[in-house]
């Protein structure tokens, strides 16, 4: 890669331990990365979830996110479902059913994959943390190499590429027939200054061709913000990388919820297939039953069913802009039915009982009393 490397390029390590603190509102905090270093980051087969950011304060969550491959318009083995109807969700499919291939939407010759999304931030907002995701499966067609996955591109709106080098521990897995990993890095200081539109992320390291196992790829930017005109909210965003043949699971410590409180919690997951049954999303206060979340593009048996998706009638644009990512997911869903009763220490537990999916990451925001 030719780009030279911005000031972004940090490392920091992750703590294993969720900390129990009482929060004040307005107050907030994050990991502090250590001084600048331009070598790799150390990689971890397993990186248990644990709190990345919190904040209590009037605002919330906002996220873009896409794929890094997909199918091939043009089927390499008759025996191939149509990759047009697939990305659309008209037929039944999944990334093991393809010959995958790099998604490719900007005009540098040097990018072998890009995608774009919208990062929409309410008017007035303030950026208070940032942080990038990206990961997929190195190993289908071809073996691309590990030492690749801790660094990316990514633009602003109307920028040019910078090289971005995680930050942290890199999650580095070979099980289940896939060579999976995740990576991820502060970008406050460059989401607070450019703000709201299409975000560009290049060269995330993701294999192309086909496997048992499939290949799949892509990035999410998690964005909280400070809007004075919104609730006080508490927001946690948690990060780890495991597959999920153990839950992943986050809670809330110290936060009450009233009744009738409002909120969203988000998912970043891998090699989720859509069309089976198995994988939920739950949210439950202490003393109550785990409430399945989900909606209908997310049913709530089968939340990892390789979509992009908010609630609401408008969506974020994408650049493309699949109905099928075959084997990403970013999901955001609404708490109102999960908060209705109220209860303290909101808990999210996140369980796939039929793939080899893999956890990234996890974020919630819920009114506070």
């Amino acid at each position: 890669m030719r780009h030279p490397l911005g000031p972004l390029l940090r490392r920091a390590s992750v703590s294993a331990l969720a900390l129990a603190v009482i929060w004040v509102p307005g107050t907030a905090r994050a990991t502090a990365p250590p001084a600048p270093s331009a070598e790799a980051a150390p990689e971890s087969a397993r990186i248990p979830f644990a709190e990345r950011y919190h904040a209590v304060q009037h605002g919330g969550f906002v996220r873009a996110a896409n794929a890094s491959v997909s199918c091939r318009t043009t089927a390499v083995r008759p025996s191939e479902p149509p990759c047009t109807a697939a990305r659309e969700g008209r037929v039944p499919a999944v990334n093991g059913n393809f010959d995958m291939f790099y998604v490719d939407v900007d005009s540098d010759p040097d990018t072998y994959n890009s995608s774009r999304a919208e990062l929409r931030l309410p008017a007035g907002a303030r950026v208070t943390y940032a942080r990038l995701y990206w990961g997929g499966n190195l190993r289908a067609g071809e073996q691309k190499p590990a030492r690749d996955a801790g660094r990316v591109l990514v633009a602003e709106p109307g920028g040019r590429y910078k090289e971005l080098l995680a930050d942290t521990v890199v999650g580095h897995r070979v099980a289940h027939g896939a060579d999976a990993f995740q990576a991820s890095a502060d970008v406050t200081d460059l989401v607070r200054s450019s703000g709201a539109g299409l975000w560009t992320v290049g060269q995330v390291d993701v294999a192309m061709g086909k496997s048992r196992s499939g290949t799949w790829g892509g990035w999410t930017l998690v964005a909280a913000y400070e809007d004075p005109a919104q609730p006080l909210r508490a927001l946690s965003l948690w990060d780890g990388f495991d597959s999920l043949d153990r839950p992943a699971e986050v809670r809330l410590n110290g936060v009450r919820v009233r009744r009738g409180a409002t909120g969203r919690a988000g998912l970043v997951a891998y090699n989720g297939d859509r069309g089976g049954t198995g994988d939920s999303l739950t949210l439950s206060t202490r003393g109550r039953t785990p409430l399945p979340l989900g909606d209908s593009a997310d049913p709530a048996d089968d939340v990892l069913n390789s979509t992009i998706n908010d609630p609401g009638p408008v969506r974020a644009r994408r650049e493309p802009a699949y109905a099928n990512t075959l084997g990403y997911d970013s999901d955001v869903f609404d708490l109102g039915t999960g908060l209705a009763q109220g209860g303290d220490q909101p808990t999210f537990r996140l369980v796939s009982q039929r793939d080899a999916a893999w956890a990234g990451a996890l974020f919630a925001a819920v009114d506070v009393q």
